[in-house]
């Protein structure tokens, strides 16, 4: 890469630390680059978090996104996406989160992992990842735009880390042998009434599919998914807005439920 790309996408990573500090957003990049690659959006989100590492963040997992067709449809787009999980963004459930802190939140409903090894290479299979998981839990996650609006591509999303900005686990119970997560369904309420339903199937046809894809992606750029670390598989359901003074709550048959408050 020439020196005039590097120097755009430091900037342009730059320009997203920016606009989170200070609660500024900035114009899609796209808009000032028509025809942005994926490859080019993920140079940005590997600066960005470069920096934030270096100020003292640690990774902790990766985020599967957009991967079920209602969040696909949501987001004009046809494939997953991925993001990076650091230490500071994840939060136990029961916790508060100031709606001042963040942008134009939304939120979304999740099953989750914790790998128990290390999983890695071009042609990871099912029943491989269901080996490696050691633990599975719902998760809300918090996506949030540092643009102008949400009228933002793929591209986008990838260069702003996959729109991720906090991550509430559940409780993690191990992943049995009999567990059909494909079937698991999940309810989402506000304040205790229901807004939104979603399987497990929602995902790439069985969540653990969307770990199959991860590894995939991450083996073509030089890395893997490492024992210990969380990952999410992405939403169940189309995105919802988060509002302040507000309680969201995810439950399901199988897994202890997942609780948000907004300040």
């Amino acid at each position: 890469m020439d020196d005039q790309e590097d120097r755009w996408i430091a900037a342009s990573a730059s320009a997203l630390l920016a606009a989170e500090y200070e609660q500024a957003p900035i114009e899609a990049l796209t808009v000032r680059r028509p025809g942005l690659s994926l490859a080019t959006a993920y140079r940005v989100q590997k600066a960005a978090v470069a920096r934030r590492i270096a100020g003292g963040a640690r990774v902790v997992g990766h985020k599967a996104g957009v991967t079920s067709r209602a969040m696909q449809e949501q987001m004009g787009v046809d494939e997953p996406d991925s993001g990076v999980l650091l230490d500071d963004m994840v939060l136990p459930t029961g916790s508060a989160v100031a709606r001042s802190v963040l942008m134009q939140p939304r939120v979304e409903a999740e099953i989750a992992f914790r790998l128990g090894c290390d999983l890695a290479g071009p042609n990871v299979g099912v029943d491989e990842v269901r080996a490696a998981v050691k633990e599975v839990f719902l998760a809300l996650e918090v996506i949030d735009t540092r643009f102008t609006s949400w009228r933002i591509t793929v591209a986008d999303s990838i260069a702003d880390n996959a729109s991720c900005a906090r991550v509430v686990t559940g409780s993690m119970v191990p992943l049995s042998a009999e567990m059909d997560l494909a079937a698991e369904a999940l309810v989402v309420s506000v304040d205790g009434t229901a807004v939104a339903i979603g399987a497990g199937r929602a995902v790439l046809g069985d969540p653990l599919r969307a770990l199959v894809w991860l590894a995939g992606r991450l083996h073509r750029c030089g890395d893997v998914l490492r024992a210990g670390q969380l990952v999410l598989a992405g939403a169940v359901h189309a995105s919802l807005p988060l509002e302040a003074r507000s309680t969201v709550r995810a439950r399901s048959p199988h897994l202890p439920p997942v609780e948000l408050h907004v300040r």
